[in-house]
Formats: structure tokens, C-alpha cells, sequence
């Protein structure tokens, strides 16, 4: 829920608050907003990401973050923190906040029920602000599916789609995610 306008809090303000709160919370320009849960076939298919892109990128000079690596973007006013998200070579960090990363090359949502239309529409529009940033990954909890938006050499961003028996090709960091090793279940395969 965000703040009333005449209730903004400052990024410092908020890291403080954040320091000490048991939950998680994106700051937009001075708006705070708690963070929901996610279902656990949300936490599943966030897992199923990050150990796919860990095994893929194991010697690479890559690392993979958790949902608890918070994501600055000074461009937006941003503070947030994805599902899934991937650096290249050294960490950097918010000036104001040693915990923020600010140099991701690829984020990962998987979209919610009730986080698809802003994770679609504003936080994409965000994301996209982010000098880094090459690709953004949406992974739907309805059906085996996997999109990727990809920035393009001359600075547009495309999107490609991948469904069962494909995979989506991550060029940022020379790594497949195949759509089946995503959606795999282990307790439903017979």
C-alpha cells in the first residue's frame, strides 16, 4: 500500500525503516509500498530460475541473486527487488546503499496474479532506464512459458517468446533457460 503524498519518505528514511522491517518494500520517488508473498508455485518457478541460470553460468564471471538483492535505479526513483537477477563482473552498489546493486544485465519476474500489470507496465518501464540491463525475463505461473525482452544493439527492445521443448537465449551472459528445465516438477514426473 503506498503512502499518502503528504507522507513521502526520503531513500535514506526509508532504508532505515527497511533495516528493521520484516518485510520487504519497493520505494518509488518517495512512495513505499509493502511487498506481498508470492504462492508457492511462484517460489517454485523463481527457484527453478535461479538454479537453472547458477548451473549455466558456474565459471563464468557471473553471479545469480535471490528476490532478497534489492535493485536501485536512480534513473526511475526506484528501489526494488525482482525475483531473480544476474550480474556481470563486479558488484556495483547505490552510493547512499552498499545493499543495492545498480549493474544487473538480466532481471527475472515471475508474474503474479496480482503483479503482472505493473510488472508488464511500469516496472518494465523502469527496468528498462537501467544503463545495464540487456534483458528482462517474464515467467508466467499459468502455462510453460517464457518471455524475453531484450535490448537491441541499436537501443530498442524486443521481445521473444519460448513454450514447451524451447528455450529463451540470454546473449548478456551466454546462457540458454530452457522452458522445461523452468516448469520440471519432480514430484508431478512419474
Amino acid at each position: 500500500m503506498a503512502l499518502p503524498a503528504e507522507k513521502r519518505v526520503s531513500y535514506v528514511d526509508d532504508l532505515a525503516a527497511e533495516a528493521t522491517s520484516d518485510v520487504k518494500h519497493e520505494w518509488l520517488d518517495g512512495e513505499v509500498w509493502a511487498m506481498a508473498g508470492g504462492t508457492p508455485e511462484h517460489s517454485a518457478l523463481a527457484a527453478s530460475v535461479t538454479i537453472a541460470l547458477g548451473n549455466a553460468l558456474r565459471g563464468r564471471p557471473c553471479r545469480v541473486f535471490s528476490s532478497d538483492l534489492r535493485i536501485r535505479i536512480p534513473e526511475a526513483g526506484l528501489a526494488t527487488y525482482p525475483d531473480v537477477a544476474v550480474v556481470r563482473g563486479r558488484l556495483e552498489t547505490h552510493p547512499e546503499d552498499p545493499d543495492a546493486a545498480t549493474n544487473p544485465v538480466v532481471i527475472v519476474e515471475v508474474l503474479g496474479d496480482s503483479t503482472e500489470a505493473i510488472d508488464r507496465g511500469k516496472k518494465l518501464s523502469h527496468y528498462r532506464r537501467l544503463a545495464s540491463l540487456r534483458e528482462v525475463v517474464f515467467v508466467s505461473q499459468h502455462e510453460p512459458r517464457l518471455e524475453r525482452y531484450h535490448r537491441g544493439d541499436d537501443g530498442r527492445w524486443v521481445l521473444d517468446e519460448a513454450g514447451p521443448g524451447e528455450a529463451v537465449e540470454l546473449a548478456a551472459i551466454g546462457a540458454r533457460l530452457a522452458v522445461d528445465d523452468v516448469y520440471f516438477d519432480p514430484l508431478a514426473a512419474g
